[in-house]
């Protein structure tokens, strides 16, 4: 059952995301050759109880960190470890935050000082089907346009879609219905209302869209040891339109990068 928020809930999210938000925009200044994933984990806790929140994964189905963090081949849910990372790895991090009883959830793949430019692509083509899918996500569309939108854009470009790992309705669950895959056809699924709240999340692999479980139980990795990226915004449908709860301002605020890719989405402005 879809679990359709208020205004004013919507409102108790945008806050809980933006904690994420601000959350990933401190780490980004962070993230550079010789920094491990525990050290990110710890200053991630402790930023999100700085800003009144919760860290949102932190136990829940035992997981044991307040951040997923998967490098280069794992695709999603890596555990924090204290192995170094490189010149040239690139990092996913996801985030949740808990605060006012409603979930933040969204992630980015960072570069870690150079990468090579086929890498690049993937980072920069999975983001943009990121929005590809947001667009599709409008009054009277369904699951399915949006799936088939994110998934029509990374396979032009050569790329593996992930088919057992999805995103998910948000509230005061972290996984409400629907599911949000990202693969699918046109007009199937659930049929999109004002007042729903998702967390659309493409992971898009450089090679097969296969991939194994470590056998921590926790970490997933592309099959084939090529890279895979992950980007994902918690997005809110008002008037019939989708609204970005989310934002990556904060991260490209930190890294000095000049973006407007929000603003289609966004009718309540960012205060860096």
């Amino acid at each position: 059952m879809i679990l359709v928020k208020t205004a004013e809930e919507i409102e108790l999210m945008r806050e809980s995301a933006l904690v994420v938000s601000k959350t990933l925009g401190m780490l980004a200044a962070e993230i550079k050759p010789g920094v491990t994933g525990l050290q990110l984990d710890a200053l991630a806790e402790t930023f999100i109880r700085d800003h009144g929140a919760e860290p949102g994964f932190l136990g829940m189905y035992d997981f044991p960190n307040t951040l997923n963090i998967s490098p280069n081949a794992q695709v999603v849910h890596g555990i924090p470890n204290d192995t170094p990372f490189e010149e040239g790895d690139i990092v996913s991090v996801d985030c949740g935050a808990l605060k006012n009883g409603f979930y933040g959830d969204h992630a980015y793949t960072f570069p870690v000082g150079e990468i090579a430019p086929e890498t690049q692509k993937l980072l920069e083509v999975t983001k943009a089907s990121l929005y590809e899918g947001i667009r599709e996500f409008r009054l009277g569309n369904r699951v399915g346009d949006v799936a088939y939108a994110i998934q029509h854009y990374c396979e032009a470009h050569g790329y593996g879609v992930v088919r057992e790992l999805v995103g998910h309705g948000l509230g005061r669950d972290l996984h409400e219905s629907p599911e949000m895959p990202n693969y699918g056809k046109r007009g199937r699924g659930k049929k999109f209302v004002d007042g729903m709240v998702v967390a659309i999340e493409p992971m898009i692999n450089m090679g097969t869209k296969r991939i194994r479980q470590l056998r921590d139980g926790w970490t997933i990795l592309t099959a084939d040891g090529k890279p895979s990226a992950h980007f994902e915004h918690d997005v809110a449908l008002v008037n019939g339109k989708p609204e970005l709860l989310s934002t990556f301002a904060y991260i490209y605020q930190a890294l000095g990068i000049d973006s407007d890719e929000e603003a289609e989405f966004r009718q309540t402005p960012i205060t860096l």
